[in-house]
């Protein structure tokens, strides 16, 4: 008797596939550690002069344009990696993955520090904007690596441990720009060097997905069996629709960490001190979020709309909030939403792609987040322009996220109502 086929999930989380690579012992805790510590590069890149910028901004005061020129030496690389993560995506698919990390890391250091010996404050934002280029290459590195090394649930913990890691990074590195901030504003470009121990390590760690199982015999126990055909198309259609996703959801991601302080301050909080104890409550909850998405241990697809849900909850405490201590509330409610957001959004773009192409992928999903990130600010400027307030605009936002959630749910209902489970009638012959 004839009957209808189940679906199959458009999330696919490969359980019985076992990983290519050692998944216990210490060669297994230095890989991880090292990919992890590559991804916290970026984070370092995005945060670490935060502290600085007003002892910049009085040094170059003389400089024409320097009130905004100044700040952009701290967003420029973000703008870098939006641009240039699809073609480093093209170069690691092309050239390999592990060499052009080691080399990335290596001019990370090289470009990082150049600030501690330009004069010239145009020389310095154009050192800046090639510090983003080495970190569109070394996210794109790592993360495709994390996707290469890894599979199934495997893959969906460390993704979340990526995700866990840059969050709690930020708050380090913030307190670490500030503390050597206060030897000199060029001081905490040093940490950058950092990277220079970390290049020699990787070259001996990490070992080349050369060297791993081929694409058929990945394709055999992989999510990925179109990877053992010769010629396939590259999946712009689901793909595009993750990065639009991404897309919206980094500007739900960096709101709190952007807006956070300007919002305590319209609550007349001025205490630097609270300002950051605040910061970092919300930075906690979102390795919280990422923490818990590890833990449970399911295919993303189903859980957007509800942690999308959970992140316009936030907003909207955040938007109502007439005192500090609600404003924190919705703020931690938020930052658990988008820790177990952005791993979500990761292990779906990853579940598309095969071996060939998952370093186009993973360079495509970069650009549309870092370049949600870069356009956050100024879609909360506009709103607070539009409505009069910043933290009308954020209730803005949270409407717009919570509209994101109902359309995902409303999609996921309908394509599950699409397939009629029933067993077709036998046939009367």
């Amino acid at each position: 008797m004839p009957g209808s086929v189940p679906p199959s999930s458009p999330d696919p989380v490969d359980d019985a596939a076992p990983a290519p690579v050692a998944v216990s012992g210490p060669a297994h805790l230095l890989r991880v550690t090292l990919l992890m510590a590559g991804s916290c590069l970026p984070i370092l890149g995005a945060v670490l002069i935060a502290p600085v910028l007003p002892k910049m901004q009085d040094h170059f005061a003389s400089v024409p344009g320097a009130k905004a020129l100044v700040p952009l030496a701290l967003t420029v690389p973000a703008l870098s990696v939006a641009v240039l993560a699809p073609f480093a995506g093209l170069i690691v698919d092309r050239l390999g993955r592990k060499r052009l990390l080691i080399v990335a890391t290596l001019l990370y250091a090289v470009f990082g520090t150049a600030p501690l010996w330009l004069d010239s404050l145009g020389a310095i934002i154009a050192s800046r904007a090639l510090v983003g280029v080495a970190e569109a290459a070394i996210m794109t590195c790592c993360t495709t690596l994390i996707g290469d090394y890894y599979s199934g649930h495997r893959r969906v913990k460390y993704l979340a441990l990526q995700t866990m890691c840059a969050s709690a990074s930020a708050t380090v590195f913030f307190v670490l720009g500030g503390a050597a901030g206060s030897a000199g504003w060029r001081v905490p470009f040093w940490v950058y060097a950092v990277s220079l121990v970390l290049a020699p390590l990787m070259a001996s760690a990490l070992p080349s997905p050369a060297a791993l199982p081929s694409p058929a015999a990945r394709a055999a126990v992989g999510p990925d069996p179109a990877a053992a055909t010769a010629r396939r198309r590259f999946p712009w259609r689901p793909l595009a629709g993750i990065c639009g996703l991404t897309f919206f959801g980094a500007m739900v991601f960096y709101a709190v960490p952007v807006e956070m302080a300007y919002l305590l301050d319209d609550l007349g909080v001025k205490n630097s001190g609270v300002i950051g104890l605040a910061t970092a409550i919300a930075s906690a909850a979102t390795v919280g979020g990422a923490i818990a998405f590890a833990r449970l241990g399911r295919s993303p697809g189903p859980l957007l709309p509800a942690v999308l849900a959970l992140c316009a909850t936030g907003f909207g405490l955040m938007f109502l909030a007439g005192n500090a201590a609600l404003l924190v509330l919705g703020a931690v409610v938020n930052c658990v939403g988008t820790g177990m957001l952005l791993p979500a959004l990761l292990t779906s773009a990853m579940s598309r792609l095969a071996f060939e192409d998952r370093g186009r992928g993973t360079g495509l999903w970069m650009a549309a987040f870092f370049g949600g990130e870069f356009v956050c600010p100024l879609i909360l400027l506009g709103g607070e322009s539009a409505v009069g307030s910043l933290a009308g605009a954020v209730g803005l936002l949270g409407l717009a996220t919570a509209l994101v959630a109902a359309g995902l749910a409303a999609a996921r209902r309908h394509a599950a109502a699409a397939v009629d489970p029933r067993p077709l009638p036998e046939q009367v012959v």
